[in-house]
């Protein structure tokens, strides 16, 4: 039968004092970068999130990812039809910014 009494030849687990002092001391400087990056990224995204969702609200637009890269896809193409009249480009003009207009008026329908 085991009996649970204190066996002489086993003893107790005793902490050893430098190695576990420099353990902690490393567990604790990566608890604090860990907390640090999480912060920092935790607040870029919200932060990123409250711009795409004012962005979205005032434009009249869901705030999905189609609707932004439709968003951005408009905006290249008006950008694109300025910078073909800055060029000199008559025609070139016309369709890019009409192609703009249309696809930004029919997001925002």
């Amino acid at each position: 039968m085991l009996s649970l009494s204190f066996q002489p030849w086993v003893l107790p687990m005793q902490a050893n004092g430098f190695f576990d002092d420099i353990g902690e001391t490393i567990g604790e400087a990566i608890r604090v970068v860990v907390e640090f990056l999480l912060g920092i990224f935790t607040n870029l995204f919200s932060a990123f999130d409250d711009f795409v969702d004012g962005l979205t609200r005032s434009l009249g637009i869901n705030d999905s990812f189609l609707s932004i890269v439709v968003l951005v896809i408009g905006l290249f193409f008006l950008w694109g039809g300025f910078r073909a009249f800055f060029r000199g480009s008559l025609i070139g003009g016309i369709i890019r910014t009409l192609v703009g207009l249309f696809i930004l008026s029919w997001l925002m329908m």
